[in-house]
């Protein structure tokens, strides 16, 4: 005998029996998951703020941006963006910038890479001792260097010229960039070299064609990182450049900065000017920077 079932009772029940699944599934919301959510929302917020304020405070007029009570500019000053491009010459100091920036990162990324990958994968005298070398040089504040930095540029016949600011910028660099290349290089298993020097591969033939590319987040991590830092910076700057031409764009930036004429709202124009490129090369290397980060090159 067969037993049929109306349609409308078994829909009613495997609804019933879906809901009371996705009830079993659901975790219960706990006060302290969403204390947690709360923070870092406030945190983000926060970490916003100031940026969304220099957008804001970049396209006020002096009045309106010196009274503070405006959030949004009544009316956008969108030529306080022509004037700080104009009477800040930041075409120059951008051009200067981007410069310095490639090429000092070209060479501590081939600098740190030889040197990580000889103290993790070769052993020879002094090791230790160069090691020690290294953690001191971090150790020292860079402004401590600046008269014997400068001392050897004179000697070098390099002052007041973009190689001998460069060349400032890669040995400051390769410190913290050898001991990131050398935590990835040593986390790497030496199958591969074994078996490529079985092949007849030379030392460097092996760091070129195998363990090079394996530490394409590595040196990503030492890109980004060393980017920055070579954007930013400023206090060298001016003790090695005397021509305001070779200044980078951080020294542009103190255009605006003057007690008898203050220009605040044409620096926050500068300033989010000078910012974009910088964001630019955040978004196309975000990736790099976590695959990096859980690649273990930053321990």
């Amino acid at each position: 005998m067969t037993t049929t079932t109306n349609a409308p009772e078994y829909v009613a029940r495997r609804d019933k029996t879906a809901a009371a699944t996705v009830r079993a599934s659901r975790k219960p919301v706990r006060p302290g998951r969403v204390a947690l959510y709360a923070l870092l929302v406030a945190a983000a917020l926060s970490a916003l703020f100031p940026i969304l304020w220099m957008i804001s405070g970049s396209m006020q007029t002096l009045p309106e941006l010196l009274k503070g009570d405006a959030l949004l500019p009544a009316v956008p000053q969108w030529q306080n963006f022509a004037t700080a491009w104009v009477k800040g010459n930041l075409g120059v100091y951008l051009t200067n910038s981007i410069i310095y920036t490639l090429c000092a990162v070209a060479g501590i990324l081939l600098v740190s890479s030889l040197a990580g990958y000889a103290l993790a994968r070769l052993e020879f005298r002094g090791k230790g001792i160069f090691m020690a070398l290294i953690l001191a040089v971090m150790i020292i504040p860079a402004p401590a260097m600046f008269l014997a930095q400068y001392k050897v540029l004179l000697a070098l016949d390099l002052a007041n010229t973009r190689p001998g600011y460069i060349f400032i910028l890669i040995t400051t660099g390769i410190p913290i960039s050898t001991l990131i290349m050398r935590s990835f290089f040593a986390s790497q298993p030496k199958d591969l070299e074994e078996a490529a020097a079985l092949d007849g591969a030379s030392a460097l033939g092996i760091f070129f064609r195998i363990m090079l590319p394996l530490a394409k987040p590595g040196l990503a991590a030492v890109a980004v990182i060393q980017a920055f830092a070579v954007w930013n910076e400023y206090l060298m700057a001016l003790v090695i450049f005397n021509d305001t031409s070779l200044m980078p764009v951080q020294r542009g930036l103190t255009s605006f900065v003057s007690a008898e004429t203050p220009q605040p709202q044409i620096l926050l124009a500068a300033t989010l000017i000078s910012i974009v490129p910088v964001v630019v090369f955040y978004l196309f290397a975000q990736r790099q920077i976590v695959d990096g980060i859980s690649a273990g090159a930053i321990k």
